[in-house]
């Protein structure tokens, strides 16, 4: 689920349909200062930081607001270009001047989490793992607060509060964004209209465990250190990070998209003579997680595993964390979805039903399987037209 990778993909899908008009829909990467937070366990962060981007205008009742959460390694490019000339958001194709979520008609607000895995890139700001703990004056490692994913919420519910939002028309999200939706749902009912939760469902013992699958390589690498490994002369632990990602990329594909690749031998290899020569899929799957591993921060997909572990953990059951909802529904999964399987979404969709929440389903479509739900939502544009304006 590599955020660069899909954000190159994107650009080459929809780069050149784009057209002048879109390629001025700028928008800029602000910081949010958010200051000290006590988390829901109780942790104190000193001063959290966040990045943030918006487009379109607050209305003066201040009602006309829509939340787009992101997915595990994404940030708050959603929409627009953050240069001219750069890379569109990775839902582009829905968010902006008449799209399906038109900027014409509502204010978006797209923010960084906690613990972001995209620590390197200038255009990320979270605080998280990497942080400096103003009272050692060195990063915090594992001594930063472990965070959920109603914190997630409550930070982003401080920035709303900073721009002066009082209602939000619709909370959108996809993957771990669609938890943070079901969040939000739940943490702040009164607030929300419409809720659009894109290929996930509520965290289930299986998903428990495929995230502690994920995060085990990350824990078996030498450079780890138990998380202290950003002193000077200390390296971090790349190939743990990289065979985690290499583990979240395949389960986050379908074998539609493997097809693409075949069962051939990658260039110049012959694993039929030499058992360390490659098959090009494992080669793909070993230089995309590489690369992707140098742009991320181990300890901060650990703390995203957590926080994702944590969902609805402040509610007996997810059942009575949904009945406290009171939005209207659209649940989007993906057929090939090998993250959050499609039986688990209606599952979810049948306990909203049986609380009483008007629920709708849309499926979306395609090879790519899990990441249906964050490169191919484009035909899904007129539903959720339909869905604003019901």
């Amino acid at each position: 689920m590599g955020f660069r990778f899909i954000v190159a993909a994107l650009a080459l899908l929809l780069g050149a349909g784009l057209g002048p008009a879109r390629a001025q829909e700028l928008v800029q990467k602000q910081v949010f200062e958010a200051g000290a937070y006590r988390t829901r366990n109780g942790g104190t962060i000193a001063n959290v930081r966040i990045g943030y981007q918006t487009m379109g205008t607050l209305n003066e009742a201040r009602d006309n607001a829509v939340l787009i959460t992101h997915f595990f390694s994404g940030n708050s490019h959603a929409f627009g270009r953050l240069a001219a000339g750069g890379p569109v958001g990775y839902w582009d194709a829905i968010i902006g001047p008449g799209r399906a979520i038109d900027t014409n008609r509502y204010f978006v607000v797209s923010s960084d989490t906690l613990t972001n895995l995209n620590v390197p890139d200038v255009n990320t700001v979270t605080t998280g793992p990497s942080s400096i703990n103003p009272d050692t004056g060195r990063p915090y490692g594992l001594t930063f607060p472990v965070v959920s994913m109603r914190d997630f919420i409550e930070v982003q519910k401080r920035l709303l509060d900073h721009l002066g939002v009082r209602r939000l028309a619709l909370v959108a999200g996809a993957s771990m964004g669609a938890l943070q939706v079901m969040e939000w749902a739940a943490a702040y009912p009164e607030m929300i209209d419409r809720v659009m939760p894109v290929i996930a469902h509520d965290v289930d013992p299986w998903n428990l465990a495929w995230l502690d699958v994920w995060e085990a390589p990350i824990r078996m690498d030498p450079n780890w250190r138990q998380g202290d490994y950003y002193g000077q002369g200390r390296q971090p632990p790349l190939a743990g990070l990289a065979e985690a990602l290499r583990i979240v990329t395949l389960q986050s594909r379908d074998r539609g998209w493997a097809r693409g690749l075949g069962m051939r031998a990658a260039e110049g290899n012959d694993p039929a003579r030499n058992m360390m020569d490659r098959f090009a899929i494992e080669k793909w799957l070993d230089d995309a997680a590489t690369a992707r591993a140098r742009t991320s921060d181990a300890n901060a997909f650990l703390y995203l595993v957590r926080a994702n572990q944590l969902f609805f953990n402040e509610y007996e059951t997810p059942e009575a964390a949904f009945a406290r909802s009171q939005a209207r529904w659209l649940v989007v999964p993906s057929p090939g979805d090998r993250v959050f399987p499609i039986e688990g979404v209606r599952e979810m969709v049948d306990t909203l039903r049986r609380v009483g929440r008007p629920v709708a389903v849309a499926e979306v479509g395609g090879p790519l399987g899990h990441l249906n739900g964050v490169a191919g939502m484009a035909p899904l544009a007129e539903r959720i037209r339909v869905f604003l304006a019901e």
